[in-house]
């Protein structure tokens, strides 16, 4: 069994966005997220799993009002889906072993690094500083960070 899974405690530690996110396929109001502004080098992780997702080296700023990234930090970590929701056809992404709602991936990213626009909830993940990456079990992220 992998290390990142979904559990009854990790959902029980969700707030009520968090859940309303993650488990529920919902989406923060833009320009609200706490890791929206987020200048910090480290990481980001599957609020409920803990799978590694992004790295703050692929982050930047799109002005859509989510944190957005141009890649996943690990692909298999990210699943694509196909949304119909609200009339509109998009690209769904979910953590492979959290299966959280993570947000949508669009491709008017930066065309230099690959044109790809990960828009992700800030409820789906928690950050976790450069700092703090080893002590949490993350180090050999660490080189992706920089």
């Amino acid at each position: 069994m992998s290390r990142y899974a979904k559990t009854p405690d990790a959902l029980a530690r969700l707030t009520p966005e968090q859940y309303r996110v993650t488990q529920q396929n919902g989406t923060e109001r833009p320009g609200t997220g706490e890791h929206l502004g987020e200048k910090r080098r480290g990481i980001y992780v599957d609020i409920v799993s803990g799978e590694p997702l992004f790295a703050s080296s692929a982050k930047y700023e799109s002005g859509c009002g989510w944190p957005s990234f141009t890649r996943p930090l690990v692909n298999e970590h990210v699943v694509e889906l196909r949304d119909t929701s609200h009339g509109m056809v998009r690209t769904e992404v979910r953590s492979q072993h959290g299966d959280s709602h993570l947000g949508h991936v669009f491709n008017d990213g930066p065309p230099e690094e690959g044109g790809l626009r990960y828009c992700i909830n800030s409820a789906a993940l928690r950050f976790i500083p450069y700092e703090e990456m080893e002590a949490e079990g993350y180090g050999a992220f660490m080189a992706q960070v920089d």
